[in-house]
């Protein structure tokens, strides 16, 4: 069992803290910057309100020195204004105002006669109680705001429409809008710290169950294949501890499987060898004639031959069980194919033999059924007695086939009936090595099936044995599929 050690992390592989933080942080950092954008946004258009008013303020100053003079056509805008008036409207000297006073023809009356004219219009609803405009400009290759009051004046002799601009270049908004966004910035880095220091903490406290069963599983001895003991995990863990201990039980069955095969085979090849060792010093010793030793020998090898086939045979049964690659097999074309294979030693017994076969389409491999069939064949033409009979036969329901080899055998007892299935239990030493059987229970057994093996009465002769059934259940693959539909 290859655990690794704690910390170790394969190239690659994605830390839970760091995706947490990532999944966490990334939204929330999205969320602050559209927050501090829209925020100073909002800032700077408070601040612009604050200061246009400030800008109105000073041209209502400049508006209220203003008077007409003259008469009819005659009438002329007078103002007299100190620049001195407007320094009460200066925030600091990082802001500087200019203004221009155009009379009732467009001359220009007072003020920076090259500062551009208004050429726009007033909004239709104003949120001051004056004919106001505000717009940004560029005056002396600065930004500016301006503010554009009209407003009308009257004299003894008649009266006018005076325009006066006030503008402001934009130092002092800039840096009052700088400091709105550094103050945000800082507050919302300091928000973003304290959230990825707690979901460092819950995330550090949230893995300690992980980081402790891990320290469990590395603790332990390699041979170790016991399920996880974990009652206080928490309920997200379950899923992974249970698939854990279902993996643990498949390795603990192929180590027992694998352990099973290496002890079995050591005692059975352990046997047939010794055998063929003693016939062969025999035949050295000139005990027997030459041709009845190697007629012996002959006989042993083979009987060890069949055994390592039929070992090997049961390792492949395990090894596919594991596998997924089954595919849809139809039992009939597996039975008539092993049953031509094994027509010789049928013809050889003279046997009277008889199949009746449905189309029967099942979900394996096809090696699985052959040997199924092969075994239970090779056992009923072995156990037939000379000039019997052998019935192979498959009947289908809803769900199940039924495959049914009828041999004329003398029957076995109830007690050995249950015994063959087991590796090694031969009904006789001498003509097997007792895996057929058991090699077929482990196909029926991986296949979903089962195995049985019954005495057949004769008919109309209660107590009488007229031979020996074995029939294997499957479940037909149709019935699945419809199950999954």
């Amino acid at each position: 069992m290859n655990l690794d050690a704690p910390g170790r992390a394969s190239v690659g592989a994605i830390s839970l803290r760091r995706y947490l933080l990532a999944g966490i942080l990334v939204p929330v950092a999205v969320f602050l910057l559209i927050n501090t954008v829209l925020l100073y946004r909002g800032a700077l258009e408070a601040a612009n309100t604050a200061y246009d008013r400030t800008l109105l303020a000073s041209a209502k100053t400049l508006a209220e020195l203003l008077e007409a003079s003259g008469s009819g056509d005659a009438v002329r805008l007078k103002a007299t204004v100190a620049y001195s008036a407007l320094e009460a409207f200066e925030a600091d000297n990082r802001s500087r105002i200019f203004y221009k006073v155009t009379g009732f023809q467009g001359e220009t009356v007072l003020g920076f006669d090259d500062l551009p004219a208004w050429r726009g219009k007033l909004p239709v609803k104003g949120i001051y109680a004056a004919l106001v405009d505000f717009y940004d400009d560029r005056y002396l290759g600065d930004d500016v705001r301006v503010a554009v009051l009209l407003q009308p004046v009257a004299g003894p002799g008649g009266f006018g429409m005076a325009s006066i601009q006030v503008a402001e270049t934009l130092e002092l908004r800039q840096t009052l809008a700088r400091q709105i966004l550094l103050d945000t910035l800082w507050h919302q880095a300091v928000l973003i710290a304290v959230i990825a220091l707690v979901v460092i903490v819950v995330v550090q406290r949230a893995t300690r169950p992980v980081r402790a069963l891990s320290a469990r599983l590395t603790a332990r001895p390699e041979s170790d294949l016991t399920p996880i003991d974990a009652p206080d995990a928490p309920r997200e863990l379950r899923p992974l501890i249970d698939a854990t201990n279902h993996v643990m039980l498949r390795l603990q069955h192929l180590l027992e499987h694998q352990k099973r095969f290496v002890r079995d085979a050591s005692h059975q090849l352990r046997t047939p060898l010794a055998v063929l060792k003693t016939q062969v010093q025999s035949a050295l010793r000139g005990d027997i004639e030459p041709r009845e030793a190697l007629v012996e020998i002959n006989e042993t090898v083979d009987r060890a031959t069949q055994l390592a086939n039929q070992m090997l045979a049961l390792a492949k049964v395990e090894q596919l069980r594991q596998q997924a690659d089954l595919q849809p097999t139809d039992m009939a074309v597996i039975v008539r194919a092993v049953a031509l294979d094994l027509a010789p030693l049928i013809a050889d017994k003279g046997l009277d033999f008889d199949i009746e076969t449905v189309t029967a389409i099942v979900n394996a491999h096809e090696w699985m059924l052959g040997e199924l069939c092969r075994n239970l064949l090779h056992n009923a033409i072995k156990n037939s007695c000379t000039g019997g009979t052998l019935t192979v036969r498959i009947v289908t329901d809803a769900r199940y086939l039924a495959l049914t080899v009828s041999d004329s055998s003398p029957g076995i007892s109830a007690e050995l009936a249950t015994r063959l299935f087991q590796p090694f239990s031969a009904g006789n030493v001498r003509h097997g090595s007792g895996l057929g059987l058991a090699i077929c229970r482990e196909i029926t057994a991986a296949l979903g099936g089962s195995i049985s093996l019954d005495n057949r009465v004769q008919q109309g002769q209660p107590g009488r044995v007229a031979g020996l059934d074995a029939t294997v259940r499957l479940p037909l693959l149709q019935i699945r599929v419809q199950n999954n539909a």
